[in-house]
């Protein structure tokens, strides 16, 4: 948490709140965070205009008026949040006072404030050119967009055919498809009836077919309702997802399958919670 559906809905948000404001002030409790630094970051965003934001899998890429791009991963509980005032929370760690570049002569009533919080201080920010975006990705080996455009089943199956790797914490890469976590490998495992400490290789076509439509389809709706609130997530306007309301394993232990009635599994695969139906879901061997 956040995954893929709850950054897109993050972004569409921040989208309609900052873009178009202009950067004035840059502060931080923890420059930690900053992997390219702090000092760079100020000196080289101060007073330029935020142009965009763009997403690639669990990826925020904020654009600006100078050929820079702004990289911010949310890890497990970064949120943006826009302030009208400078009383910051506990979590706070980073803050940029915005304006609009179309006011002649603003005062300190104009100012709003795009707030960066993390209870884990795990999120961090990277400085990179706009020209070296998709390297940026490349070397973290990064999957394709979950969309029947972007994510070819033929490659899917490619891959997974030649892998002796369980099948989620394989999900859980990112190189197969990117924006996966733990709550939709999860939801996408149940719907397409496999179990999560399947060896990829024994995947057949047809399951591998139903997993890639699974995995674009529940993206997809989680996108529409706006993610999953499951502990702290809240969209960039401070509203809670509604996709929690539809899962159907994850969190579930020890509840009936909305398919079966079998009580609904927890175990621990490579050091991560997998929630599952053991009747539905039955493991394959060979």
């Amino acid at each position: 948490m956040p995954e893929l559906p709850e950054v897109e809905t993050m972004r569409r948000g921040l989208s309609q709140q900052v873009v178009g404001q202009k950067i004035i002030k840059i502060e931080t409790t923890y420059p930690r965070m900053i992997l390219t630094g702090f000092d760079s970051l100020q000196k080289k965003l101060t007073n330029h205009v935020i142009t965009g934001v763009l997403r690639r899998g669990k990826y925020l890429i904020f654009q600006f008026d100078t050929p820079l791009c702004l990289i911010s991963h949310l890890r497990m509980e970064g949120k943006y949040r826009l302030d009208l005032t400078t009383q910051h929370l506990k979590h706070d760690h980073i803050s940029l006072t915005l304006i609009s570049p179309t006011l002649t002569n603003p005062t300190a009533k104009d100012h709003k404030f795009l707030v960066y919080s993390d209870v884990r201080k795990f999120g961090t920010w990277e400085l990179v050119s706009a020209d070296k975006v998709e390297a940026f990705f490349e070397a973290k080996k990064i999957g394709p967009e979950p969309t029947y455009k972007t994510f070819a089943e033929s490659l899917f199956y490619e891959k997974l055919s030649t892998s002796s790797k369980k099948i989620k914490p394989y999900l859980l890469e990112q190189t197969l498809v990117a924006g996966l976590g733990n709550i939709y490998a999860d939801e996408v495992l149940f719907r397409a009836k496999i179990h999560p400490e399947t060896p990829a290789h024994l995947l057949s076509k047809k399951d591998v077919h139903l997993l890639h439509d699974s995995i674009i389809e529940i993206l997809q709706k989680a996108i529409n309702l706006g993610g999953s609130t499951i502990r702290t997530y809240k969209n960039s306007f401070g509203k809670e997802g509604e996709m929690q309301n539809e899962l159907k394993v994850y969190a579930k232990q020890n509840t009936a399958c909305p398919n079966c009635g079998t009580k609904i599994k927890k175990i621990k695969l490579s050091g991560r919670g997998a929630h599952f139906c053991p009747h539905c879901q039955s493991v394959k061997t060979k």
